[in-house]
């Protein structure tokens, strides 16, 4: 064996997402026995209240939490709901598009895209990138993208660009949205809520700080897609690139279009048309603008009809309310659609439904092992001994120092609590009260809180969203730290500036 022979047989090789997931949890176990428990007093509503915080016996977290750390994460317990709404909802969106091609409309429909976008990649990209980061602002668009990764990453490597291009559209535009939430009523409405102002306080900043960063997104994808499509040799992901145009199929889905029957053209509008139902029924209409209320209105009419009450059922939830439970039922009843739409036989149907279902069980799994993480944190009592580390060193800061530390300590917290509503019941009771002895708006607050979360959850491991996204594409998190690292550093610059000025005004 040669000298290159052995440096290859020895080169680092990074694990797997579950391998560093369940690390995480080994070390927050670790931290269990050195960080002092404690809690806080709460509201009926769950809320922490300020200056309430007291230490508590300890509650070292051991072999046995570690491994209960995953389960928790799926089932959930009082004190961490689980991921298991999310974990089905990814099992049902494989579901739905193994039914789809099984039809062959995808892949024949994705070549007809490829053949028409040649030439116009990049208005492509920001239109794509523009819509996603119009999610993640609205309705804090995330896991329900997983469903765009195998179809995007064909198209951008049809064209010439890698698999990071597509996951950067997705990924990146999602998340520099959620950075910069105008009316995600996950992350403003809970934050607002919380401290008791209107949502729409400090909208008008944060339009402006949505373009910016969307922008700067943008840029940064094209950038790099531009400089892959000259030189492939320059992708991050180059070593892999053989065994992803096999694995998502790019040469079939990419050839030359032929002409989609018409049960193929039936089913890309069904599959079009689920993808509209869902965002239409995430976004909360009344939440823009309570007049924008013609979604309830219409659903209490079907209830209230003694007729179609009684056919359809008393519990339909409106659009503008919906979650995972409602978009889970929509792409299963959608399946079945497709399954009568096409033409398929019972047993294909369900053959196809549940390879689909199996092609994304890692992905659930993956998932719920990350909440797990936030399952030790919180049963070893360690929450909220780290918020009172913020407490006592953020309290009457000047303005800007104060919206800047707040940022950081959000971003620190982010890590250990990926979700955005978790996070901010969690923390601005406190942080809402520390802004108030610092003559800091209440919306400055909220926007530092939401802009953690959204440009953390684009990095920490901890994140569902972007472990599942990386491994739905095959990109390692070492290759996208790499990636991302600098558009990172500079979307935290102007985040940083941002408050600054913000808090001042």
């Amino acid at each position: 064996m040669n000298e290159s022979d052995q440096m290859k047989k020895h080169r680092f090789k990074m694990p797997s997402a579950f391998t560093i997931l369940f690390g995480l949890t080994v070390f927050i176990a670790i931290l269990t026995w050195f960080i002092p428990a404690g809690t806080y007093s709460t509201t009926p509503d769950g809320t922490l209240i300020s200056g309430t915080y007291r230490t508590v016996a300890s509650h070292t977290q051991g072999l046995w939490d570690v491994l209960m750390a995953p389960i928790i994460g799926m089932i959930g317990n009082k004190q961490t709901p689980g991921a298991i709404e999310i974990s089905i909802f990814i099992l049902v969106i494989g579901g739905f598009l193994g039914v789809v091609n099984q039809t062959g409309a995808l892949d024949d429909g994705i070549r007809a895209i490829v053949h028409r976008y040649t030439g116009h990649e990049k208005r492509l990209i920001i239109i794509l990138m523009i819509l996603f980061s119009v999610g993640g602002s609205t309705y804090g668009m995330g896991e329900e993208t997983m469903a765009f990764f195998p179809l995007l990453i064909p198209i951008m490597m049809g064209v010439g660009y890698d698999s990071l291009v597509a996951v950067g559209i997705i990924l990146l535009s999602t998340r520099v949205g959620d950075l910069a939430s105008t009316v995600n009523p996950f992350a403003t409405g809970v934050a607002s809520g919380i401290i008791k102002i209107s949502p729409g306080v400090g909208l008008f900043s944060r339009v402006i700080l949505l373009v910016i960063v969307t922008a700067m997104a943008i840029w940064f994808v094209i950038h790099y897609a531009e400089k892959v499509k000259k030189d492939p040799t320059k992708s991050l992901v180059y070593s892999q690139r053989q065994e992803d145009m096999k694995r998502f199929s790019v040469a079939d889905r990419t050839s030359a279009p032929k002409p989609l029957t018409k049960n193929q053209k039936h089913v890309l509008w069904v599959f079009c048309l689920t993808f509209v139902i869902m965002i239409v029924g995430l976004v909360p209409w009344t939440s823009i603008n309570k007049s924008w209320n013609f979604f309830d209105r219409f659903n209490s009419w079907i209830t209230g009809n003694a007729f179609l009450g009684t056919i359809l059922g008393k519990d339909i939830v409106s659009l503008g309310n919906w979650y995972f439970n409602e978009i889970t039922l929509l792409f299963l009843l959608m399946s079945i659609v497709i399954m009568f739409v096409s033409h398929m036989k019972e047993g294909q149907f369900i053959n196809a439904f549940m390879n689909g279902m199996a092609d994304l069980l890692n992905v659930a799994i993956i998932v719920a092992v990350a909440r797990g993480i936030q399952a030790i944190m919180n049963s070893g009592m360690i929450t909220g001994t780290i918020l009172h580390l913020g407490e006592t060193s953020l309290s009457g800061l000047p303005k800007p120092v104060f919206a800047i530390l707040a940022f950081v300590f959000f971003c620190v917290l982010s890590v250990l609590i990926p979700s955005s509503s978790g996070l901010a019941a969690a923390t601005m009771g406190i942080m809402g009260s520390l802004a108030v002895f610092s003559h800091v708006e209440g919306s400055v607050v909220v926007s530092a809180f939401q802009a953690s979360s959204g440009l953390i959850t684009a990095i920490t491991p901890t994140s569902a969203i972007l472990m599942g996204a990386l491994a739905l594409s095959h990109v390692s998190l070492t290759t996208w730290w790499k990636w991302t690292a600098k558009l990172i550093v500079s979307l935290f610059v102007v985040t940083c500036g941002f408050l600054a000025i913000v808090s001042v005004m």
